[in-house]
Parts: structure tokens; sequence; C-alpha cells
């Protein structure tokens, strides 16, 4: 059994969604399909972008809460290492 979160059940993942829109890519790329068909197609990438924006910003504040709950701070290859 797969492990459910929060609105799992009513949008897939964040890898099936840019999987489906690389997919509605290419086929309008081709420029093969009626006008009709690629403004439906278009439709759906868009949807497809802004669910991808959606959950890339959620991921981006939980990584932000993780951080500043956990008292650690994000990585900084310049930083000094406190260890010398």
């Amino acid at each position: 059994m797969t492990r459910k979160t929060r609105g799992a059940a009513d949008a897939p993942d964040f890898e099936k969604s840019l999987q489906e829109l690389e997919g509605l890519i290419a086929k309008l790329e081709g420029g093969e399909l009626p006008l009709a068909e690629s403004l439906t197609l278009f439709e759906q990438g868009i949807a497809l972008t802004r669910r991808c924006h959606t959950q890339l910003a959620e991921a981006r504040q939980r990584v932000e809460l993780l951080l500043k709950d956990g008292g650690t701070k994000p990585f900084d290859p310049d930083a000094p290492d406190a260890d010398d």
C-alpha cells in the first residue's frame, strides 16, 4: 500500500505532472494537431504548470520550516568551517 499525503487523491505527484506536461509539449511542438485540440492541450498544460508551481512552492515552504524549526542553517559553501 502506498503512503498517502494530504490532497494526494486529488492531485498527482510532481513527477507525474511534470511527465504529463512534457508529453503535452511534445504533442504541441509536433504541429500536426488541429487548432481546437491544440488549444485543449494548451489549457491542460497551463493547469499542469500551475499544479507543479504550487507543489514546488509548498515544498520550498516545508524546507524553510524544517530549517527554521530544526535550528539548522542552509548549506553555505563559502562559510568558514566551524571545525577549523
